[in-house]
C-alpha cells in the first residue's frame, strides 16, 4: 500500500494537466466473480482485462477514460477492481469467496493502476502493465500487452484473429 500511497501523492502534481471534468471518477464494471467474466472474455475470444485501481488515483483515472473505456466500448471486457475494497464480495479463481483487497494481495499488486490479462482459468496471458511511466507511450504498452494476450487466447482456442 506505500506503493499505492505514492502513486496518489505523485498524481497530486497532475492536478495542472487535469481539467475539472477528471473531478468525478469514471467507472468500469466490478466483478462478482472473475471466473464468470473470465469465462465470458473466452467466448468472445478475448482476454479478460482487469485494471487494479484505487479511489482518487489520477493515473487510474487517465487509464480509465483514455484507453479502457473505449476499448470496453469496441467490446474488450475490461472490468475493474479497487485496491482498497474489503467490503464487496469477489469470487476468486479458485471458487473461493473473498474480497478486492485479499486477491489483489494475493496476486501481489502493489501499485495503481496495474492491468491484468487473463485467460478463462485465470492465468496472465500478457506481462502486467504497472503505473503509467509515460503517457505518450501507454496505448503502445496497452496494445502491444493485447496482442500477446490475445495471441495466446486464440492459441489456446484454436481461432485466429
Amino acid at each position: 500500500m506505500a506503493l499505492a500511497g505514492l502513486a496518489l501523492h505523485l498524481g497530486a502534481g497532475m492536478s495542472s494537466i487535469l481539467s475539472p471534468a477528471w473531478a468525478q471518477e469514471s467507472a468500469l464494471p466490478i466483478p462478482d466473480s472473475l471466473p464468470d467474466v473470465a469465462a465470458a472474455a473466452e467466448r468472445l475470444g478475448e482476454p479478460l482485462v482487469l485494471l487494479i485501481s484505487l479511489r482518487g488515483c489520477p493515473y487510474c483515472e487517465l487509464a480509465r477514460r483514455n484507453y479502457l473505456l473505449p476499448a470496453s466500448a469496441d467490446g474488450l471486457p475490461v472490468w475493474q477492481i479497487n485496491m482498497q475494497d474489503k467490503q464487496r464480495p469477489l469470487t476468486g479463481f479458485d471458487g473461493q469467496m473473498s474480497h478486492a483487497a485479499a486477491l489483489i494481495a494475493r496476486a501481489k499488486i502493489r501499485l495503481a493502476p496495474t492491468l491484468m490479462f487473463l485467460n478463462a482459468r485465470g492465468q496472465e496471458v500478457a506481462e502486467r502493465l504497472i503505473g503509467i511511466a509515460s503517457v505518450d507511450f501507454y496505448g503502445a504498452y496497452l496494445d502491444e500487452r493485447l496482442a500477446t494476450a490475445r495471441q495466446a487466447v486464440s492459441a489456446a482456442s484454436g481461432k485466429r484473429f
